[in-house]
């Protein structure tokens, strides 16, 4: 054992490059630091005569080890305990302990990289301390090191945070620092937990096998599938004879690969998506750029305004004759395909509403204007301050599944929800006041009239009296046959819209008056203007029937997704509808020539909610924002 020690000092000592001078103080603080000499061992050797790890003898010394204390933050539970001391050489003058990634400084000489990045001067020559290379000669040397296995140690006696010593009852053996993970990782010695059941002991891996054959917490292959089978390794070969998942587990193994695939894909599709709504986001970025260069040149055209006042002046002595000719040149406009144009009615953003954590999925205004309410799939009601603030009044929390719908009546607001029920709030001191369990499946859609309230599921609509904070079952309106996604008030008829349907209900005795029949797909709005029904479908149109002839007028395109939302602004002047869909594109349509007159594009989700209030339009979309835009 002694020539195998003084030829390993000699291998150590001869391949090491610039390794620091060492004084007598700096060995007498290392001693210090790493303490006697250790235990005996023994080397075991493989077949090709290399030797990999080696086994203790357990002497008396071995409670006597040399440690090593962690200076990093990450290893303050990994102990680090030699089987010989190492040389002084492989030491690092700056801290005392062996060098962990060594580099060599501006200096010559060789340090830590930690702490030839904290010190900054070399304790040799006192040169400023620069990290140059790292030294991969010692550290090639200090993978050579025989180390015990962590599982083999112990804290110290001593109790010095960091110190560890060699546990008797540990594993036996040493192994080359730079093969310890390896050695850890298969050792039998590693703590492991029962793979049946958390709640058994904890064990060794080597007690694993013999633990396996007792434990009485053994599930069946299929438990995943719903088997709820739990026994020992009799009982388990006994059941998998009688499994009924057994015999499907071809299908089922099928099944999974599928899904597997499906996984993958939408993965590959998340990343497509990624991609093209970074594209969207830089185009919005260019479409700022382009908005506030357009509006520093209108700051010119105002500063220039006066060199045009004399031109003005001529304009104006003709202005009578021109008012009569430009509105008999906007009447025949009016009536041809082109329309006019209304600078004054040019909507733009001004504004956005940041604070869901999800896609927005409805909205609603209070009658006074000043507070706008959105659902959303965070499940929760945010209240915003429209009028002053313009910030987040309150969050409300009740529901356990996605907000689909909101409506008010009153001073109650109402909420319909994917967890099936519909809350209703006090709207003064936003508080949930009563939850009504409405529906067996999602609540879709709600609108209130005549004292009642009308909530859209699948296949039914629900008629509720209003009794202060409660909601009594008036009666239900059936022969539907799909979801009911939409649903609108109207003076004296109820509009639901289902799958290529909408039916016209008279609110007073509940009995379905009419029935229009659509195209594209399931119906996913409608709005009711003074002239016209509207509704938007899956397949990207927009209808248009006659509210009094309940004929078909016009058939809407432009879209290229789904229009979810549907929202009118009437004046005395004119009517405009404003659609939202799947394509992330508002767009307002003129009723009075059917055409899109503008698209607004700023969101960067799905548009699926609109709300109107004093001339104002919100938008809600599944970039978990909502947007105002007025004119």
């Amino acid at each position: 054992m002694t020539s195998t020690k003084s030829n390993r000092y000699n291998r150590f000592s001869g391949g090491a490059t610039n390794i620091p001078v060492i004084d007598n103080t700096s060995i007498t603080r290392m001693e210090t630091t790493f303490g006697p000499a250790y235990s005996t061992v023994t080397t075991i050797t493989k077949a090709d005569g290399t030797n990999t790890f080696k086994q203790h003898r357990r002497t008396p010394s071995s409670s006597s080890t040399l440690t090593y204390s962690p200076r990093d933050e990450d290893d303050v539970m990994e102990p680090l305990v030699f089987a010989e001391q190492p040389s002084v050489k492989l030491c690092c003058q700056l801290c005392c302990s062996v060098f962990k990634d060594p580099v060599i400084t501006t200096c010559g000489h060789t340090f830590c990289r930690r702490c030839a990045l904290t010190s900054e001067k070399c304790p040799v020559d006192n040169a400023k301390l620069t990290v140059v290379v790292n030294n991969i000669a010692v550290a090639e040397q200090i993978g050579e090191l025989f180390v015990h296995c962590k599982y083999g140690c112990r804290p110290g006696s001593n109790g010095k945070p960091g110190a560890f010593e060699v546990d008797p009852h540990g594993c036996p053996f040493t192994v080359k620092l730079s093969g310890r993970k390896d050695h850890e990782g298969s050792c039998d010695y590693r703590p492991v937990r029962c793979p049946n059941n958390p709640n058994c002991p904890p064990l060794l891996k080597m007690n694993l096998d013999a633990h396996l054959k007792e434990c009485e917490h053994i599930k069946c292959p299929h438990s995943k599938y719903g088997c709820t089978f739990v026994g020992n390794q009799d009982t388990y070969e006994a059941h998998l004879e009688v499994c009924k998942f057994e015999g499907l587990k071809e299908f089922l193994q099928q099944t999974d690969d599928r899904f597997h695939e499906m996984q993958v894909g939408l993965a590959q599709k998340d990343q497509e998506i990624a991609f093209l709504r970074s594209m969207l986001g830089k185009l919005s970025e260019k479409l700022d750029q382009l908005e506030k260069s357009l509006e520093l040149k209108f700051d010119v055209l105002d500063e220039n305004q006066s060199k045009l006042s004399e031109d003005l002046m001529e304009f104006r002595r003709d202005a009578s004759m021109l008012s009569d000719e430009l509105s008999h040149i906007n009447a025949r406009l009016n009536m041809g395909i082109l329309g006019s144009y209304d600078p004054q009615q040019i909507f733009k953003c001004k504004g956005t509403f940041v604070g869901h954590q999800g896609p927005v999925w409805c909205l609603c205004v209070h009658s006074t204007g000043d507070l706008l309410f959105s659902g959303s799939s965070d499940k929760t009601i945010k209240v915003w301050d429209t009028c002053t603030t313009y910030k987040c009044q309150k969050t409300l929390e009740g529901h356990d599944g996605i907000v689909l719908a909101l409506c008010i009546q009153g001073n109650k607001l109402y909420s319909g929800s994917a967890d099936c029920t519909i809350i209703v709030w006090d709207i003064p001191a936003l508080q949930k006041v009563n939850t009504i369990r409405a529906h067996d499946n999602p609540v879709c859609t709600l609108v209130s009239s005549h004292n009642m309230l009308f909530s859209g599921s699948l296949k039914a609509i629900k008629v509720w009296d209003i009794v202060g904070t409660d909601l009594n079952l008036k009666k239900e309106l059936t022969g539907l046959n799909h979801w009911v996604r939409a649903l609108v008030a109207s003076q004296n008829h109820l509009y639901s819209g289902s799958y290529q349907t909408i039916k016209i209900w008279d609110i007073r005795t509940l009995e379905c008056v009419h029935v229009l029949q659509t195209s594209g797909g399931s119906v996913y709005s409608i709005a009711v203007t003074n002239h016209h029904i509207v509704c938007g479908t899956y397949e990207n149109l927009i209808h248009v029937w006659d509210i009094e002839s309940k004929e078909q007028v016009r058939t809407l395109t432009g879209h290229v997704g789904t229009v979810y939302a549907l929202a009118v602004i009437s004046t005395p002047d004119q009517t405009k509808v404003f659609s939202a869909s799947y394509d992330r594109s508002l767009r307002v349509w003129s009723m009075d020539n059917m055409i899109c007159t503008q698209t607004l594009l700023r969101h960067q989700g799905s548009v699926t909610a609109l709300a109107v209030s004093r001339g104002r339009l919100f938008s809600g979309a599944v970039d978990s924002t909502v947007k105002v835009w007025t004119c």
